[in-house]
């Protein structure tokens, strides 16, 4: 799997992207496992499907959440294959605050992602993300994985959580330092790219 970013810069890896990527081989192809292995840049990754007709569930094994140097201002600075700053949300702040914010942080590991978290419970997780080369996100499943490692380090949560995207729930379970990230897959539209 190789992946761009909407601006066009290189991306090492995607767990909502990668559990569609194989969603959709599997349907182009009328093939009918139910595991496959994808290489990525961030290294290979085992993707499982639950199909039925054009929609399902996934899940990916994601591999070892890797902690860096935390940053003033971040809950934690983690990596999920590509890097990720976590921050605590606070309602009070404005669209352009957290934009702001989120610069000034990414800058400062050399570009990353930046979640934007609420803590709903122990097993119950909000974000918000600027995606690095896209912006404010409807999903991140990396980042899901980062926030839930960053928020188990730091007791706000237990090792299987809900993280609630604006774009629908995902599920992160953590065994040490492992993360499996789990969701839908929806068959949306065959996309037809013509060479110009």
């Amino acid at each position: 799997m190789e992946l761009y970013n909407a601006d066009g810069s290189p991306a090492e890896m995607s767990g909502n992207g990668i559990r569609c990527l194989a969603a959709a081989v599997r349907r182009a192809t009328n093939a009918t496992w139910d595991n496959v292995d994808v290489e990525t840049v961030a290294g290979r990754r085992n993707v499982r499907l639950t199909m039925d007709g054009t929609s399902g569930y996934g899940s990916v094994a994601m591999g070892d959440v890797t902690f860096e140097e935390s940053i003033d201002g971040a809950l934690g600075v983690a990596r999920v294959g590509n890097p990720h700053v976590v921050v605590l949300d606070d309602p009070a702040w404005s669209v352009t605050g957290r934009e702001e914010l989120a610069a000034k942080l990414a800058a400062q590991v050399g570009g990353a992602n930046v979640e934007f978290l609420s803590v709903l419970g122990a097993d119950h997780l909000s974000i918000n993300v600027i995606e690095r080369g896209v912006g404010w996100t409807q999903a991140c499943g990396t980042g899901s994985c980062a926030v839930a490692a960053v928020a188990r380090r730091a007791g706000l949560s237990g090792d299987v959580v809900t993280v609630e995207n604006p774009g629908g729930a995902l599920r992160v379970a953590l065994e040490g330092n492992e993360a499996t990230l789990s969701g839908p897959v929806q068959f949306v539209a065959n996309v037809e790219w013509l060479e110009a």
